[in-house]
């Protein structure tokens, strides 16, 4: 615990709140710029769908390693030096990103880069609640949330912009100038508070540290290349499996034990924290994972520029300034947050099978738009109403420790949904291409007039009869080849809802002993 009081009046608390609304800003802006770019990047380093989407799970798994334990790193290193320090990691990460000549150097850089901006998110809402007043900490939770929302959602539209017109190492060098300046600034306005004795280096809980780091390592390696490798028919899958398995477990049993844990997972005895915890890690793995699915579908499959899928995304993820005061009045006027969130998850089932529903080889930007607006409301009532349960029972010294853990956990659940989506995608679409081709029989009169209709048209182009029948079965197999994907991705919303659709039930059975409150979120 720390003594001394850390608000700020005047010019200083609006330039630490800028910093800080500017570093969650970038942090959350590079969770999504990337997504509009796996396309491109798919082209110019020539990889596959599986291994691209390192790109973005590196930097989830950076999030997640670094995020739980960023209240230790502050003590240890003073608030200001390890704030700055993570700004400057980003930073020269950023540049190391744009310099990268293959997927898995890249993915090398986003993850250490993943680690830099994890500490950006957890210690920036810290920095700005701790400068306001008690009685004006609301507000400085709103300012916190307006940051939360806007970078999410500025991410694809930049990002669709600076591939269109420029090229894809510039979505990482814009962070470079602006990290500077954060960094800069945090040096001079920026102040730690006196915490108590730090920690000696053997008291340092380096064996939790490392457990951790392996054990979602390889869990997240297994998910990622489980696909490609036939699963468990792979030695190397079947090893990182269990060391996934036993460095999770030994994790969980070195920090329950530990005298100074680096994350405090005693917390977790308090049944509303566990039970928020599991929501968010759901919450994770549907909003990442279905905004993941958007740019992709829209540039891959309708040929969308970058930049109008990033508008998309982009215009519908603001459409959340909107819904969330809306939320937070639902929760503030008495509502239980427990009947707030089992309407969100029947809501975003909802909004799921809609989706499934719309996407076919020519679905317009307008009914993207409608459907995708929806989706948030689901969303916001399963995010404020989870942070609202977890923190509804904690004791003010257990809050610090509970954030971080609902944070970890819906940084984990993305991460996770993303690789189990690009698996899933792979699996299906394998699954339908033998069901489309095993209906196409030359003998079947719909079949014959196609391709003689497709040969037809490549002899009036000036092909010989031999090209035009090889052209014309090419087409007929691209046409076969799109039409499975298309199906593959109304698979994964179908299944994303029906996880949600389950769940929802479930939460009805959590109690708390107290009124929740509407709490601080990562």
């Amino acid at each position: 615990m720390y003594t001394d009081s850390m608000t700020e009046y005047g010019y200083r608390r609006v330039v630490i709140t800028l910093v800080a609304m500017l570093c969650s800003i970038l942090e959350l802006l590079d969770t999504t710029i990337v997504n509009v770019a796996l396309n491109d990047l798919q082209g110019n380093m020539g990889a596959t769908l599986s291994e691209v989407s390192w790109v973005v799970t590196a930097y989830g798994i950076g999030n997640v390693i670094i995020i739980p334990m960023t209240s230790w790193l502050s003590r240890q290193f003073g608030r200001r030096n390890y704030f700055a320090g993570s700004i400057l990691i980003f930073t020269a990460c950023s540049l190391l990103c744009g310099q990268a000549n293959d997927i898995w150097t890249l993915a090398v850089f986003r993850f250490f880069q993943g680690m830099g901006g994890g500490a950006l998110l957890a210690t920036s809402q810290t920095i700005i609640t701790e400068s306001y007043p008690i009685e004006k900490r609301g507000q400085a939770h709103a300012i916190y949330m307006m940051g939360v929302i806007i970078g999410p959602a500025m991410g694809p539209l930049i990002g669709g912009y600076i591939i269109d017109n420029y090229s894809w190492p510039y979505i990482f060098y814009i962070n470079i100038p602006l990290g500077i300046l954060a960094a800069l600034l945090t040096l001079q306005f920026v102040r730690s508070p006196q915490y108590g004795n730090k920690m000696s280096a053997r008291q340092v809980d380096w064996m939790g540290i490392l457990l951790l780091a392996v054990a979602v390592g390889a869990l997240q390696f297994v998910l990622e290349k489980g696909q490609e490798e036939d699963w468990f028919s792979s030695q190397l899958i079947t090893i990182l499996s269990v060391v996934a398995g036993m460095g999770m477990f030994f994790f969980i049993w070195r920090e329950w034990t530990y005298d100074h844990p680096i994350v405090a997972l005693r917390v977790l005895k308090n049944g509303t924290l566990a039970a928020g915890t599991l929501f968010s890690f759901i919450y994770g793995f549907g909003s990442y994972g279905s905004t993941f699915i958007v740019p992709l579908f829209t540039q891959s499959q309708l040929g969308w520029p970058a930049t109008d899928a990033g508008l998309l995304v982009c215009t519908t993820s603001l459409s959340s300034l909107l819904i969330f005061p809306l939320t937070t009045r639902l929760l503030k006027s008495g509502i239980k947050p427990q009947y707030v969130m089992f309407a969100g998850m029947i809501l975003f089932f909802g909004n799921c099978y809609m989706s499934s529903k719309i996407l076919t080889p020519d679905t317009g930007f307008n009914v993207f738009f409608f459907v995708l607006v929806f989706r948030y409301f689901g969303l916001n009532m399963i995010l404020l109403s989870v942070s609202a349960i977890a923190f509804s029972t904690l004791k003010t010294h257990e809050i610090a420790d509970g954030a971080a853990f609902t944070g970890m956990l819906r940084q984990l659940g993305g991460s996770f949904g993303i690789a189990i989506i690009t698996t899933y995608i792979t699996r299906r679409n394998a699954v339908h291409r033998t069901d489309l081709v095993s209906h196409l029989h030359i003998a079947d009169p719909v079949v014959s007039d196609r391709l003689h209709h497709i040969h037809t048209s490549f002899l009036s182009k000036g092909f010989t009869h031999d090209m035009a029948w090889k052209n014309s079965y090419k087409l007929m197999d691209t046409i076969v080849n799109k039409q499975a994907t298309l199906l593959s991705y109304m698979d994964v919303y179908t299944t994303i809802g029906l996880l949600f659709l389950v769940c929802a039930p479930f939460v009805l059975l959590i109690k708390n002993k107290k009124k929740a409150i509407v709490a601080d979120v990562h």
